[in-house]
């Protein structure tokens, strides 16, 4: 099936440059339809990015569509501003290259929150208990003037900001089965490389956007995501993204084919008027939902126990995902696994390094506190959105989870015999303790201190302090970093008062579950008297991969 499928894009792929390129301000339309060689072609476009990031050729959406990885580089107009965070970026992907190949394009510009129960606390629509609804939406078409000639949309202003003020991770929080008007951007994907594949959107309900640019022969997922600072970096796919309610659409999504009917063409060639449609799910090869609901639904309904069976064995969702992705004979490589996974943590503190620099930069250590805590520190405004890194900390924290409990997992496997573990050597802890510690040493990284020092650290380090590291933006770099020694501590510029909310945020540090339905602007006071339902934990979930394969070998 893979054969015949990369030989049917390869045909189509050949005729990608029959029409005109739209290389000024004008959103000219000829091609009424979005098909699959248009798909393709943007699964291209979005792989080359990625590429570009991955071998770090480029490091923000300017940089890399300034750049000879973006296809289209050298045609644009200067007042162009390539500037997009993790929900704009598969939106302004997608309008570029519908404008860049005269296509039709319409994005929901309007969104009402699905009914919840009274106790809901959170009225934010970007994390609404049971999902949106599309209300509005704007459509690029082209209308007439006076004289009666084409009016062309303004892909600039759309570009720049007209689609960018109207997109959230709002846009994304809805399972997309409403047919007619009130359809989705988005259809919820197939899980199998027909399915996701370049160009599909993953959605984090936890308030994340990324979008897939490359799936390995080994079934994994690699993404691109762009940050409030305007940096494009890259990742795997992992637990990280979490599973939610399927009201919600969490996982992932592709855009929904749009065609343009009943318009004029006039002598150009420019198609004129007419209104777009989009393609319904039952007529969408890549459409499914079993993401939401499981292989093996639940009888009852409740997508919590819904099960994913593979060859027979009931398997972990992430497991499944994987496996479905993998070309040729579905197994578990643990050695790969753990390199990939590493590999990936260590972009993420990469990663990191800028957000905290940012903040240094911009002399936000240096200003006094605030009294309280934003309402919700997941879901703030302002300075805490900008600076702030709780959000990124908690995926951070997942991902060094994730590495421990997938390593009990295959070794527990291997020992009772499990074929799906691919694997031949003779001591399985020793060799993914190998893995681990040559990656975490070759992972280096360096932040800069409050008196402009550098300290170099290494991945292994980050683990072992990763508790400490505050995600607090009006605390000093050292601070961001965990640091716990007088020697590192000393250029720290904080004073006693924000010595005191680090203590009393430790609570929020030991929690990797990002909660928006939960009040959190406490004082530091009422924060530091102990956890809060949902704000903050005791103890805080075990990270030590070191420890246990040791204990294993």
């Amino acid at each position: 099936m893979k054969s015949t499928l990369a030989m049917v894009l390869l045909v189509v792929g050949t005729t990608s440059t029959a029409h005109a390129l739209n290389k000024d301000g004008n959103w000219r339309i000829t091609q009424p339809q979005w098909t699959e060689q248009h798909e393709y072609q943007f699964g291209q476009f979005v792989t080359q990015l990625g590429m570009a990031v991955e071998n770090r050729k480029c490091a923000t959406v300017r940089e890399c569509l300034k750049s000879p990885a973006n296809m289209y580089y050298g045609t644009d107009p200067k007042e162009l501003k390539f500037f997009a965070d993790c929900a704009d970026l598969p939106y302004f992907l997608r309008a570029y290259f519908a404008w860049k190949n005269e296509l039709p394009f319409s994005n929901a510009t309007g969104f009402v929150a699905n009914p919840a129960g009274p106790e809901d606390f959170n009225k934010d629509i970007r994390y609404s208990t049971n999902g949106n609804s599309v209300k509005w939406r704007k459509d690029v078409l082209t209308g007439k003037n006076a004289m009666g000639r084409a009016k062309f949309p303004n892909a600039i202003a759309y570009l720049n900001s007209d689609m960018i003020n109207t997109v959230s991770t709002a846009s994304y929080r809805m399972i997309g089965d409403n047919p007619g008007a009130s359809y989705t951007d988005f259809y919820s994907a197939r899980l199998d490389r027909v399915g996701i594949r370049p160009g599909t959107v993953i959605y984090d309900p936890n308030g994340h956007v990324a979008i897939v640019y490359r799936v390995t022969e080994s079934g994994r997922i690699l993404y691109i995501d762009a940050h409030p600072d305007n940096t494009l970096t890259m990742g795997l796919y992992t637990s990280k993204f979490m599973r939610s309610v399927p009201g919600q659409g969490a996982g992932f999504k592709n855009f929904r084919p749009l065609m343009l009917e009943g318009a004029s063409q006039d002598s150009s060639g420019a198609l004129i008027g007419g209104r777009i449609i989009a393609a319904e799910n039952r007529n969408l090869a890549a459409y499914g939902t079993e993401q939401y609901y499981g292989s093996r639904p639940d009888g009852s309904g409740d997508w919590k126990k819904s099960q994913f069976i593979f060859n027979g064995q009931a398997i972990n969702y992430y497991e499944y995902v994987q496996l479905k992705l993998t070309n040729g004979e579905p197994r578990i490589d643990p050695l790969m696994d753990m390199k990939f996974e590493v590999i990936d943590i260590c972009s993420s503190l990469k990663d990191r390094v800028a957000a905290v620099e940012l903040a240094r930069r911009d002399g936000i250590p240096l200003k006094p506190h605030p009294e309280r805590l934003p309402v919700n520190i997941f879901g703030a405004t302002g300075e805490w959105e900008s600076y702030a890194t709780p959000s990124r900390d908690a995926r951070l924290k997942t991902s060094f989870v994730d590495i421990l409990a997938q390593a009990q997992k295959a070794i527990n496997k291997h020992r009772a015999g499990d074929r799906m573990v691919r694997y031949n050597g003779g001591n399985l802890a020793k060799d993914l303790f190998a893995v681990y510690a040559n990656e975490a040493t070759l992972c280096k990284f360096s932040y800069t201190t409050s008196n402009r020092q550098t300290l170099l650290m290494n991945l292994e380090a980050a683990r072992q302090r990763l508790y400490n590291m505050s995600f607090d933006p009006y605390h000093c770099p050292e601070m961001r970093w965990g640091a716990r020694k007088p020697q590192e501590l000393q250029s720290c510029t904080d004073d006693q008062n924000k010595r005191a909310w680090f203590d009393a945020e430790r609570w929020l540090r030991n929690q990797i579950e990002r909660r928006y339905d939960v009040r959190m602007d406490y004082t530091v006071d009422q924060l530091g008297a102990g956890p809060k339902p949902g704000v903050g934990t005791d103890t805080a979930p075990d990270i030590d991969i070191v420890t246990y394969l040791k204990s294993q070998m």
